[in-house]
């Protein structure tokens, strides 16, 4: 075969050896770095774990894979009992700081001052230690149940959905002053306004409404 057809592989083997005696230890540790402390592990020590719930600023040293397994097996609640644990969670929802009362003290100055002013009316010019009084409750609108038709009648004379029949003719009669052609010198520019009020009342005057 040809030599230009033969395989010729692109890659050498790249296979690491062990180091051999005498040569650079790859595990050495560099400046300003501490070895893991798991037993027999070599490498860099990269993050840090409690010794135990007691000596919480007490740490070991591990690398990652150590620090994992380890965190994977440590219980911070081994050990404790009922007591211990309600205890633990109390003190965790205020954050382990001491709480204290609202209450003011029997010997605070707010409680000599109430007990030099007890049975004495005291102001209160704004109310605000009055007994609440009962006011009248407002008048009850009445449901007129009016439809769409009637509605929109209401809405084109400007009349809110309350309006009784004097209101209502009272109304269409002013509009039809200001929007006739001889209320206006013969200008037809509101005859579209004057055929919806017409309509608009007629509507009315059906349902009863004026």
């Amino acid at each position: 075969m040809p030599g230009a057809f033969q395989y010729k592989p692109k890659f050498v083997d790249i296979r690491v050896r062990p180091p051999r005696e005498g040569d650079d230890d790859v595990h050495a540790l560099k400046d300003g770095e501490r070895a893991c402390d798991h037993a027999g592990c070599r490498a860099a020590a990269t993050a840090k774990a409690p010794k135990s719930r007691e000596h919480m600023d007490d740490h070991y040293w591990f690398c990652q894979p150590h620090a994992a397994e380890y965190n994977r097996s440590w219980d911070f609640f081994a050990g404790m009992s009922e007591s211990q644990l309600h205890a633990h969670q109390k003190a965790a929802e205020v954050g382990g700081r001491p709480t204290w009362q609202f209450k003011a003290s029997k010997f605070s100055r707010e409680a000599a001052a109430f007990a030099a002013h007890a049975g004495r009316p005291f102001a209160d010019p704004f109310g605000l230690f009055r007994k609440p009084t009962k006011t009248a409750a407002p008048a009850e609108v009445t449901d007129r149940r009016l439809g769409r038709l009637e509605r929109n009648a209401l809405a084109d004379l400007d009349l809110a959905d309350t309006a009784d029949a004097k209101a209502v003719r009272a109304r269409y009669t002013e509009l039809v002053k200001r929007c006739h052609p001889d209320a206006n010198g013969g200008d037809r520019s509101a005859e579209h306004k004057l055929q919806r009020v017409v309509k608009a009342y007629q509507t009315l005057r059906k349902a009863g409404l004026a």
